[in-house]
């Protein structure tokens, strides 16, 4: 069994940070201190930061949505994982009406068995509550299946209150967890009809038909739901100050609310829907982006650790297909890319910003993802026994965001032009170095990672 030591780096953890060695022998970290002993081979780290695996918990690979499949599939979305440093992803096996939750879950491992150079594991969407679709929740556990997303939004998705209820009640027996994507449906159906209405077509419409009250007002209504339930819950992508204080309010009557925000929530704002269409298109995404002062209060909550975790909701579409909106900015696929850039962003814009600290990176990259869905310690820690999934990250240098070298299939970086301190420089998945050097050296290893209850 091969055995590296990986020597003088400064590994990173949510406690802080500290100049140690690191043992890996298989696919395991088996001693983490100074002056450890072994016949290993040495790899001289000195100078890097070493972070455990960093795990994008909302990734939407090969997703049939809006007439059309995601440009990413799991094999050019996991290799631009891995080039990001995230050794894990969470996507979502998603539920088509009249659909079993055991065939959807089939449908997403054939998706991603074997086209995938990231360990993965999945969420089930549920979009159709049945009684015989209850009865198999029990399964959904058995099979590693631990968190669940809802939407309050999406003809296709879309569940009523009550059933939402019903849902976190069952998910109680289980210690499972729900997320929600929490838009108003009925008021931001109704605003994007009277837009085309009146013939305002183009994408500068997305954001004003998707307002801040219209996510607000879901949160509030998820968070009520989940207090008649008394259920823990996940509000995905929040992007709103106002949504955010719904999120307070709620926490303050005891009810218990994990949060996930996403890089465009926090640095870029509505400003790019007035673009060229081609250029203004790339941007469409739901929740929209918001105001720069969405973007503080978010910033704000991250650092008093009010925010929980950082993902992506990587939901890429090439600008042919964007241009399906061309004429009907409703028409637009809603998504963008995201995985491969996050964590540098983080770094770069959180970090070396002071707004949040290398601490801070760790737990929202890491550790918290890794906790709450299930998966910790042996994903998201530097520690004796968990895998060996580490980051080495050279603090050190600049360069710039370019499409060019990503390798979403999309074609394009919503960040492109963008000025980076730092980069990922190795990646070692389960003991075994998949990238080095900007290139990847193994692809399609990636095992499926059956999870257990969210540690929360």
């Amino acid at each position: 069994m091969a055995k590296v030591l990986l020597k003088g780096g400064t590994v990173v953890s949510p406690k802080g940070i500290k100049k140690t060695d690191v043992l890996i022998s298989g696919e395991k970290i088996v001693a983490v201190g100074r002056h450890i002993h072994t016949d290993a081979s040495e790899v001289n780290v000195s100078g890097k930061l070493l972070f455990p695996g960093f795990i994008d918990a909302h990734t939407h690979f090969d997703l049939e949505v809006s007439d059309t499949v995601t440009a990413d599939d799991f094999a050019s979305g996991t290799r631009a994982a891995i080039a990001g440093g995230v050794t894990t992803i969470v996507d979502f096996a998603t539920q088509n009406k009249g659909e079993k939750l055991s065939d959807a879950l089939n449908n997403w491992h054939v998706k991603a068995f074997a086209h995938s150079s990231c360990d993965y594991a999945f969420h089930m969407a549920i979009s159709d509550w049945r009684e015989d679709v209850k009865a198999e929740l029990e399964g959904m556990f058995e099979q590693g299946v631990t968190s669940f997303k809802v939407y309050m939004i999406y003809d296709a998705m879309e569940l009523s209150d009550r059933e939402i209820y019903e849902l976190m009640k069952e998910l109680k027996k289980y210690g499972g967890i729900v997320g929600c994507h929490c838009e108003n449906s009925g008021i931001i159906g109704k605003l994007r009809e009277e837009s085309v209405a009146r013939g305002e077509l183009s994408p500068a419409n997305h954001p004003k038909t998707r307002p801040d009250y219209a996510e607000a007002e879901a949160v509030r209504r998820f968070l009520t739901i989940a207090e008649a339930a008394d259920a823990p819950v996940i509000i995905v992508h929040l992007s709103t100050a106002e949504g955010y204080e719904e999120i307070i309010r709620a926490r303050s009557r005891g009810v218990r609310v994990f949060v996930e925000t996403c890089p465009q929530y926090l640095l870029l704002d509505d400003s790019v829907y007035n673009k060229p269409f081609d250029e203004a298109a790339k941007y469409v995404c739901s929740p929209p982006l918001r105001k720069s002062f969405d973007q503080k209060m978010l910033w704000m909550a991250l650092k008093n650790n009010n925010i929980n975790t950082i993902a992506t909701d990587h939901c890429s579409f090439t600008v042919e297909q964007k241009r399906a909106g061309a004429n009907d900015f409703t028409k637009i696929p809603n998504g963008m890319p995201g995985v491969e850039t996050r964590a540098i962003l983080m770094y770069t814009y959180g970090v070396k910003k002071k707004k949040i600290s290398l601490p801070q990176m760790c737990a929202l990259l890491s550790e918290n993802p890794a906790k709450l869905y299930g998966m910790y310690p042996k994903k998201g820690a530097i520690k004796v026994g968990s895998d060996a999934d580490i980051v080495i990250f050279e603090p050190r240098g600049s360069s710039t965001i370019a499409a060019a070298a990503c390798h979403s299939a999309c074609g394009y970086n919503p960040f492109e032009g963008a000025r980076i301190e730092g980069c990922v420089e190795r990646v070692y998945l389960r003991g075994q170095v998949v990238y080095s050097g900007g290139e990847i050296l193994v692809q399609n290893k990636g095992k499926y990672i059956s999870r257990k209850k969210p540690i929360i």
